[in-house]
C-alpha cells in the first residue's frame, strides 16, 4: 500500500521526489516479506539486508535540504528518540548472538579436549539461552508501549512506519532465535530417528536442534 506522502505538509519531499518513492518501495517490500510465513536463516538474512537497504535510504532523505529546513527541533527529537530504540534493539540482538556464540564455543572446547565439566557447561548455556528468550520478549513489549505513547504526526508518518516495519522485523528475528515452537519435543525425537525426511525437521531452525540436542 503506497505511503500518502502529499498529505503531510511539508516536512518531507513529495512523493514525486525520487528519494521518497524509493524509501515507499523498500517499505511496501519489507511489509510483503513479513507477510510470508517463512523464517528460515536465509529470509532473515533476507529481511535484515532489505532493512538496511531502507535505513540507507531514510538517511538519504534526512540529509535533503528540503526535509532539514521543514523539520522542527522537536520533530528531530522524536526522530533520535526512534534510532535510539532501533539501536537498543541491535544491541540486545548483538549481544544475544555474542553469547550464544561463546558458550557454543565453550562446549566445543571441552568435547574436543575431552576434559571439563561439559554438564555444567550445559547447563550454562541452556540458562543463558532461556535468559535471552526473555530479554527479547521485555525489549519487543517495550517497544511496542513506546509505539503506542508516541503522539501522531502525519509529517513524520513515513519515519513511525519505518520503524514499526523495523520492530516486526526484528521480532521474527527474536523469534527465530527464541526455537521455533511449530513442533512438540515429542514429534520432533520421532521425525529426528525416522529415515525420511520431515516437514518438522525441516521446520526446526538451528537454534531449536540445539536446544533439543542439549536438553
Amino acid at each position: 500500500m503506497s505511503i500518502s506522502f502529499h498529505a503531510r505538509s511539508n516536512s518531507v519531499p513529495s512523493m514525486q521526489h525520487p528519494q521518497a518513492a524509493h524509501v515507499d518501495e523498500q517499505l511496501t517490500r519489507l511489509r510483503s516479506s513479513e507477510a510470508a510465513s517463512s523464517s528460515s536463516s536465509s529470509s532473515i538474512y533476507q529481511r535484515l539486508s532489505n532493512l538496511q537497504d531502507l535505513h540507507d535510504s531514510l538517511d538519504k532523505m534526512l540529509r535533503l535540504s528540503i526535509t532539514n529546513k521543514a523539520l522542527s527541533q522537536v520533530q528531530v527529537e522524536k526522530l533520535l528518540d526512534g534510532s535510539l530504540r532501533i539501536l537498543d534493539l541491535c544491541n540486545v540482538a548483538k549481544d544475544a548472538l555474542s553469547q550464544t556464540k561463546e558458550g557454543l564455543k565453550e562446549i566445543q572446547s571441552i568435547l574436543r579436549r575431552k576434559r571439563g565439566d561439559l554438564s555444567a557447561e550445559v547447563k550454562k548455556y541452556l540458562a543463558t539461552r532461556k535468559f535471552l528468550k526473555k530479554s527479547f520478549q521485555k525489549v519487543v513489549k517495550n517497544l511496542k508501549v513506546s509505539q503506542n505513547k508516541e503522539s501522531t504526526d502525519k509529517s513524520l508518518i513515513v519515519f513511525g512506519e519505518a520503524e514499526a516495519v523495523t520492530v516486526g522485523v526484528f521480532e521474527r528475528m527474536f523469534c527465530f532465535m527464541s526455537g521455533s515452537k511449530a513442533c512438540g519435543k515429542w514429534s520432533l525425537v520421532t521425525k529426528l530417528m525416522s529415515q525420511t525426511k520431515s516437514t518438522c525437521e525441516d521446520e526446526a531452525n538451528e537454534f531449536t536442534r540445539l536446544d533439543f540436542v542439549f536438553e
